[in-house]
């Protein structure tokens, strides 16, 4: 019965469809939510650091009901997106009401779409990966499959990688920093595996082109059925879930960095080079994503068998309320610098 703590994650798209049914003030719902009810619980609940016994881990891997909430989010999230283009279609809301709304489906299409999709882009299944890549549609951020999974996890905590932020680097300058560098690396990650087939760059065996004519086809979709004026809406919400996945990769890594070895190679990724949470509630809302210093020592382990590494820097508070202070980066700087600091005394005297 302890498993069905992760229905609560649902309560982020469920929101979203209230937002949707009853507007006024509940178009703010989903944003009420993530960042305001969450952070609060994450204050509250105790975090825990227990770990699973082999055999319980054994037991979760063998049990379907995790991965079956997987599978059913890139479904409700195009069904959440389809409805949200055609209430603001019918019109007849304010903007209070239409930005509430819009902001809503973003943090859905983010906290689920997004996150869920990493989860799934882990996985070697050619169909479990088809459901991160549809998940990854509707944020336009497709080439995310690449550059993630090839790009910043082999080059995370180093200058290499976009999606790792360094020490005083203000969240919205990165945001353009790892936008930019995670597109035109997943582009280069393609060439070069193409250039080891023999293959052409500019050729249907490119994933970048395939996703640049998937998400093309999308959004002709939307102006076919919807109209040229929900276009700006589709990139709205496409924006808001993509910065959602940015600020988390912010706070995930911020200032750490991996040693160079003599052979002027990165030492190999630890659990000490990105930053944990076990506070409860983000953990549970974010599908474990938050205890990111296993994930990242062995990015297969699924995320219901993650565990506590006790070598692992901890965030001072839940993912949500970690992005919120990163938000206000004089408040992110105050509270965080010192931690890396401590962090990385305590590695010079391993």
């Amino acid at each position: 019965m302890k498993d069905l703590k992760y229905l609560i994650a649902y309560t982020i798209p469920l929101s979203a469809g209230l937002a949707l049914q009853w507007q006024g003030a509940w178009s703010w719902a989903t944003v009420i939510l993530a960042f305001g009810i969450f952070p609060i619980l994450d204050a509250l609940l105790p975090a825990s650091s227990q770990n699973y016994t082999s055999e319980q881990e054994a037991n979760r891997l063998k049990n379907r009901f995790f991965d079956i909430l997987l599978y059913i989010s890139a479904p409700i999230c195009l069904v959440l997106t389809f409805f949200y283009f055609k209430t603001v279609q019918e019109g007849g809301m304010t903007n209070f009401e239409v930005v509430g709304l819009t902001f809503s489906i973003g943090i859905v299409l983010g906290a689920l779409g997004i996150n869920v999709a990493h989860e799934l882009g882990h996985r070697s299944s050619k169909w479990e990966q088809f459901f991160a890549k549809v998940g990854l549609l509707p944020v336009l951020y497709q080439h995310f499959f690449i550059e993630h999974n090839r790009g910043h996890h082999k080059h995370v905590s180093t200058d290499k990688d976009p999606a790792t932020a360094r020490k005083n680097e203000w969240v919205y300058t990165f945001f353009f920093r790892s936008i930019i560098g995670q597109y035109f690396g997943a582009w280069r990650l393609e060439k070069e595996r193409l250039s080891k087939k023999g293959l052409p760059i500019f050729s249907w065996q490119n994933e970048m082109i395939r996703f640049m004519v998937y998400q093309t086809l999308y959004l002709l979709a939307i102006v076919l059925i919807f109209g040229l004026n929900l276009l700006p809406f589709a990139l709205a919400i496409a924006l808001i879930g993509v910065l959602l996945l940015e600020t988390i990769n912010y706070i995930e890594h911020y200032g750490l960095r991996r040693k160079m070895l003599p052979n002027r190679r990165p030492e190999r990724v630890l659990p000490k080079h990105s930053w944990n949470s076990d506070h409860e509630m983000g953990r549970i809302v974010l599908f474990e994503l938050t205890r990111h210093s296993d994930h990242h020592y062995l990015a297969s382990r699924k995320y219901q068998i993650l565990r506590h590494m006790e070598e692992s820097p901890q965030l001072p508070t839940g993912y949500p309320g970690s992005m919120l202070m990163a938000l206000v980066p004089p408040l992110w700087f105050f509270v965080m610098n010192k931690r890396l600091e401590d962090q990385t005394r305590k590695l010079e005297l391993a």
